[in-house]
C-alpha cells in the first residue's frame, strides 16, 4: 500500500513538474516574440525616419533661393520695365559685352545684364553704370550718402567645379565692387567691395552691395550741377559663364531715410541728355582720400 502511495506521488511530482516546466517555456516563448516584435517596430520607426529625414534634406536641398523682394517703397525694382537709367560699360579689354533687359525670375522683374561671353572669363569685369541724377533728380543729389542694391549671377555653362570636383550649373564666387566721380575736383571714389552668393544652383541667391559716401564731408559726394552723376557697380572674380542681375536699387540720405525716386532724364545745355562718365578703373587703388568701408 505503501509502495502504490509512493508511485502515485512520484507521478503526481513529474506532473507537476512538467506542467511547470512548460509554463515558464511558454512565458520565456511569449517574452521572447514580444521582445523581437518591440526590437522590429524600433527598427522599422529609426528607419523610417532616417528616411523622412533623408527626404527633407534632398528636398531643401533641391530648392534654389527666391529674389527678395523690395522692402523700401523707394526702390528702383524695374516692375515697370524701364532700364533707360542704365548703361553697360565696356570701355577696355576686359570689361564683358553684352546687352540689358528686363527679365521677369520667380515672379520677380530684375535688370538682366546678359553676357555675350565675347571676352574671356579670365579677369573679365561685368560693368554697369547707373545715372544717379536722372533717379532721384539734381536737387537730391547731394543728399545721397548711402546706395544699397541687391545683385545675383545665373550660371549659363558648367564651368564650374564644385568641392566633388563636378562640373555645375552655378555661378561661383560672387564679388565686386563700385565706385564714382564726385563733386571734388572729379575724383573718383572706391565704394566698398561686397562678396556673397550662392554656389548649388543656377540662380545665386541674392548678394546685398552697399555703397557709402564716407567721406561727404569733404566734398568726396555728389553736387547739384552734376548732370552726368553717376555710379558703377562692378562684378569681377567670374568663375563660370553667368549673366547678371541687379535689383531693388535705393537711396538713402545721411538720416537713413530714403530718396524717393523720380526717374525723370537730365538734359545739358545743349538740349542732349547727359552723358554717363565711362572713365573709371576697374579697381581704382585706394587711397587715404578715397578709401571706403
Amino acid at each position: 500500500m505503501k509502495y502504490r502511495n509512493f508511485i502515485a506521488g512520484a507521478m503526481a511530482f513529474a506532473i507537476a513538474a512538467a506542467a511547470a516546466g512548460c509554463g515558464e517555456k511558454s512565458n520565456e516563448s511569449s517574452e521572447s516574440s514580444s521582445s523581437a516584435v518591440n526590437t522590429t517596430t524600433a527598427e522599422t520607426t529609426t528607419e523610417e525616419e532616417t528616411t523622412e529625414e533623408a527626404t527633407e534634406e534632398e528636398t531643401e536641398e533641391k530648392i534654389p533661393p527666391e529674389p527678395v523682394e523690395a522692402s523700401d517703397p523707394n526702390a528702383v525694382t524695374f516692375d515697370d520695365g524701364d532700364f533707360s537709367f542704365v548703361t553697360v560699360i565696356s570701355d577696355d579689354d576686359k570689361a564683358a559685352v553684352g546687352e540689358l533687359s528686363v527679365e521677369e525670375v520667380m515672379g520677380n522683374k530684375m535688370l538682366k545684364f546678359t553676357d555675350d561671353n565675347s571676352v574671356p572669363l579670365e579677369g573679365k569685369v561685368q560693368k554697369l553704370s547707373i545715372n544717379a541724377a536722372q533717379l532721384v533728380g539734381l536737387e537730391n543729389l547731394p543728399k545721397v550718402r548711402k546706395i544699397e542694391f541687391d545683385l545675383y549671377a545665373k550660371a549659363t555653362a558648367d564651368h564650374f567645379v564644385n568641392e566633388d570636383g563636378e562640373n555645375v550649373f552655378a555661378p561661383g564666387w560672387i564679388g565686386g565692387g563700385g565706385g564714382t566721380v564726385t563733386a571734388k575736383d572729379e575724383k573718383w571714389y572706391d565704394f566698398s567691395e561686397f562678396a556673397g552668393g550662392e554656389y548649388d544652383f543656377e540662380l545665386s541667391g541674392a548678394v546685398h552691395g552697399e555703397f557709402k559716401f564716407l567721406l561727404a564731408d569733404g566734398g568726396m559726394c555728389w553736387s547739384e550741377d552734376m548732370t552726368d552723376a553717376n555710379f558703377l557697380i562692378m562684378r569681377w572674380g567670374l568663375s563660370n559663364e553667368a549673366d547678371l542681375y541687379v535689383d531693388n536699387i535705393v537711396f538713402y540720405d545721411e538720416d537713413g531715410n530714403s530718396i524717393p525716386i523720380v526717374n525723370i532724364p537730365i538734359e545739358t545745355e545743349e538740349g542732349e541728355e547727359a552723358p554717363v562718365t565711362e572713365e573709371a578703373p576697374e579697381e581704382a587703388p585706394a587711397t587715404e582720400e578715397t578709401t571706403a568701408g
